[in-house]
């Protein structure tokens, strides 16, 4: 098949749909680190990236799966959730002395109101001066989950059944989902007590997991040279017999 010489494709990432590239310059332009906040199914990841010549350096991140470590019950993809991430976010910053930076959502539509702008609120609310309209934020109740509280105790009256079907995965946890708004102003207030830091006895938990890998690498590795040395063992026995039997054979010949 004949190429077109003066065929120009675009950046893999923008054949993709992963990456506007006139979106990013415009960002790079400013010359101010990026609030990058993504989202998954399960979790949000916020970033505090700067751009440098050999490519873009994360100086700061936080993801919604590590609240549990201060104190968060429920699930990591939801608005009470991305706030508080952005704060986790924007206190790690502070030691890195970033104090601003510009909102960066990728390809996402702009709703306002959405989880997203979540963590947004999070992250201003951290300290971080980011440009942004106060309309797209979401409002203080839906921020602190105040609208799944209501909801779950509403269903709970309605339809005890469909509730623990609705909030199997809280209640197997042990966390009531009508607890959730003091439970968010909790988790919020350990973070910033914390300024980001993950607390002691999970950081001894996982001092301690690294150290039980390590035993359990040596451990293997005794075992592997163990074996080793059996083979080695095996294989000397076995050029030791196979002589013998020649020797015998040689002789019985002559």
């Amino acid at each position: 098949m004949r190429k077109n010489p003066n065929l120009i494709l675009p950046h893999r990432r923008h054949r993709e749909g992963r990456t506007d590239y006139h979106l990013r310059l415009s960002l790079l332009k400013s010359g101010e680190p990026r609030l990058v906040v993504r989202r998954s199914l399960n979790n949000f990841l916020c970033q505090i990236v700067k751009f440098e010549e050999s490519g873009d350096k994360v100086v700061a991140s936080a993801i919604s799966s590590e609240l549990k470590e201060f104190g968060w019950k429920f699930h990591g993809g939801n608005l009470p959730a991305a706030y508080l991430t952005g704060l986790l976010c924007a206190e790690r910053a502070k030691k890195h002395k970033v104090s601003k930076a510009i909102l960066d959502i990728g390809l996402y539509i702009k709703t306002p109101g959405n989880a997203l702008f979540s963590a947004l609120k999070g992250a201003v609310d951290g300290g971080l001066d980011v440009p942004h309209s106060e309309e797209a934020l979401p409002s203080e109740d839906r921020i602190s989950g105040k609208h799944i509280s209501a909801y779950a105790e509403k269903v709970m009256v309605e339809d005890p059944a469909k509730y623990k079907k609705l909030f199997s995965s809280y209640l197997r946890e042990k966390a009531d989902p009508k607890d959730m708004p003091v439970i968010f102003e909790e988790t919020k207030k350990k973070i910033i007590e914390a300024k980001g830091e993950k607390t002691k006895h999970h950081a001894k938990k996982a001092e301690h997991k690294v150290e039980h890998k390590s035993e359990e690498h040596h451990k293997t590795e005794a075992h592997h040279e163990h074996k080793h040395e059996v083979h080695k063992e095996a294989k000397h026995e076995h050029t030791a017999e196979a002589h013998e039997h020649k020797t015998e054979h040689a002789h019985h010949k002559k």
